[in-house]
């Protein structure tokens, strides 16, 4: 049975987490936690920018340079 009652609060958790990162990038806020376990996964020759360059370059990103991805 794929609709057992025993999974529906961890659906709930995936769903509310999932709102949540959808929420913040409806409204331009960025998820630097996510930035660097991405940046640590894809990239560990390279340090992560800290959280003020990050902040920066996804404003510049946004609104002065267009949009931008390392992947």
């Amino acid at each position: 049975m794929p609709w057992r009652a025993e999974r529906w609060p961890e659906r709930l958790r995936r769903a509310w987490r999932a709102a949540c990162v959808a929420a913040r990038m409806a409204v331009g806020l960025p998820d630097y936690d996510r930035y660097v376990a991405h940046a640590r996964r894809m990239h560990p020759e390279r340090p992560p920018m800290t959280r003020e360059e990050f902040f920066r370059e996804r404003l510049a990103a946004r609104y002065g340079r267009g949009r931008s991805r390392c992947c």
